[in-house]
C-alpha cells in the first residue's frame, strides 16, 4: 500500500489530503510512523525522530495512529488477495508476498492479475497500491518500489541479472544506509559491482550477510510465501527505513509491534508462555532475548511489561534496523502441513 496510514488519514479526512501528514509522534517528541507523498517531498521519513520531521517540513500536521481502522481496511485488503490465492505472506498490515504461480481465477499473466488486485484494492477502499512482479520474493519486493505510488514493476526471468546489475546498491531491500556506505567504501556502487566481488571477500567484510548479498545480485532467493498460519509461535515485526539508535523511539515501535502482536494471538484465540523481543542491528547481525512466564498471555498489559524489561536488560550498543515481538509455547498444538508446488506462469 501507497504511505498506507497517512493515506488511510487522508482518506478519512478530507481537510488532510494534499497537505504534508506525519503519523505517530507528537511536533516534539516521539517518531514518524508513516509520512504522506506530500511529506516525503520534503524528505521526511518512517522511523524519523518526529523533531526533526517538524524541521524539515515546519507545515507538517501530525495525527494521531489509529490502529483499529488500519486493521479494518488491511483485513479488506487481505480479503482481496485471498480471491487470487491463499498462498499470501503478510509483512505488515500493508505488505504482503502473495505466490500466484497457481491462482484461483486462472489468470494466465502476473502482471495482469497484479493489475487486477490493484483495481479491486482501489475500489473497495479508496486507497492506492504498487506491486512489484518476479522470479522470487527479493526481486519482486525491489520491484514494487520502482514506480510508487501507484504503480506495478514486473521483471521477467530473462531480465533479473541485468536489472540487479543496474540496480543502485541502496536499492537492494535489506540494505540499510550504514550498509550502503559500508559498500561504497569498499568501490561498490550498484549491482554489477557487488556481483564482481567474490564470496570471501563479502563474508569477510560483510559477516554472515555477504552470502545473502553473493545471491541475491545473482537472482538466487530460495524462500518459499509462507501463509500466515498458527505453528509453534505467534510473531509480529517491523523494519525500519531509517535505522533506530534511541531507546525511546524503539519503545514507540515496540508498543506498535504489541498492538498487532495482540490482535493477532486474540485472532486465532491463543495464548503463550514465553515472550521474546528480536533485535537485527545496522548490520544485519540479530539478537533474541526471551523470558518464560509462569501463565499463559494474549494480552498487550500482559506481555508488554516482559517486553521492556527484554529490552533493558542489557544495553544496545549498535541502531537497529528490525524489531519484533513474538509468543512462544502456546496453549495449543496446530497440525496443519504445508506443501509446495511449482508450475509456470506467464509475466
Amino acid at each position: 500500500m501507497d504511505a498506507f496510514y497517512a493515506s488511510v488519514e487522508q482518506l478519512d479526512n478530507p481537510e488532510l489530503r494534499g497537505k504534508p501528514v506525519a503519523v505517530g509522534g507528537g511536533r516534539e517528541r516521539g517518531v514518524v510512523a508513516a509520512a504522506s507523498y506530500e511529506a516525503r517531498k520534503f524528505g521526511v521519513r518512517s522511523a524519523m525522530p518526529s523533531v526533526t520531521a517538524a524541521q524539515r517540513c515546519p507545515g507538517l500536521i501530525f495525527v494521531k495512529p489509529r490502529f483499529d481502522r488500519y486493521r479494518e481496511i488491511s483485513d479488506q485488503i487481505r480479503e482481496i488477495f485471498h480471491e487470487y490465492t491463499d498462498l499470501v505472506e503478510p509483512l505488515s498490515l500493508d505488505e504482503a508476498f502473495l505466490d500466484v504461480t497457481e491462482n484461483k481465477k486462472n489468470i494466465a499473466s502476473a502482471s495482469r492479475l497484479a493489475r487486477e488486485i490493484r483495481e479491486s484494492i482501489k475500489a473497495k477502499t479508496g486507497l492506492n497500491a504498487s506491486a512489484g512482479i518476479s522470479v522470487n520474493k527479493f526481486v519482486a519486493k525491489v520491484a514494487s518500489d520502482i514506480n510508487k505510488p501507484n504503480g506495478q514493476k514486473t521483471i521477467p526471468p530473462e531480465d533479473v541479472l541485468e536489472f540487479l546489475e543496474k540496480l543502485p546498491i541502496e536499492k537492494f531491500f535489506g540494505v540499510g544506509a550504514k550498509t550502503a556506505r559500508k559498500m561504497n567504501q569498499q568501490g561498490i556502487f550498484n549491482g554489477k559491482q557487488l556481483k564482481e566481488r567474490p564470496l570471501n571477500f563479502l563474508t569477510a567484510v560483510f559477516g554472515k550477510s555477504g552470502k545473502h548479498f553473493y545471491d541475491i545480485v545473482r537472482g538466487i532467493h530460495l524462500s518459499e510465501v509462507k501463509p500466515d498460519r498458527i505453528r509453534k509461535s505467534i510473531a509480529a515485526e517491523r523494519t525500519f527505513s531509517n535505522d533506530l539508535s534511541s531507546e525511546q523511539f524503539m519503545f514507540e515501535q515496540l508498543d506498535f509491534i504489541a498492538d498487532e502482536l495482540e490482535r493477532r494471538l486474540l485472532k486465532n484465540n491463543v495464548r503463550g508462555k514465553t515472550i521474546t523481543v528480536k533485535l537485527k542491528f545496522s548490520d544485519f547481525t540479530q539478537q533474541t532475548r526471551s523470558k518464560t512466564v509462569s501463565q499463559f498471555v494474549n494480552r498487550k498489559s500482559e506481555f508488554y511489561p516482559v517486553v521492556q524489561e527484554l529490552i533493558r536488560q542489557e544495553p544496545i550498543a549498535q541502531a537497529v534496523r528490525l524489531l519484533g515481538i513474538s509468543i512462544s509455547k502456546l496453549d495449543i498444538e496446530d497440525t496443519r502441513s504445508s506443501f509446495s508446488v511449482q508450475l509456470k506462469l506467464e509475466f
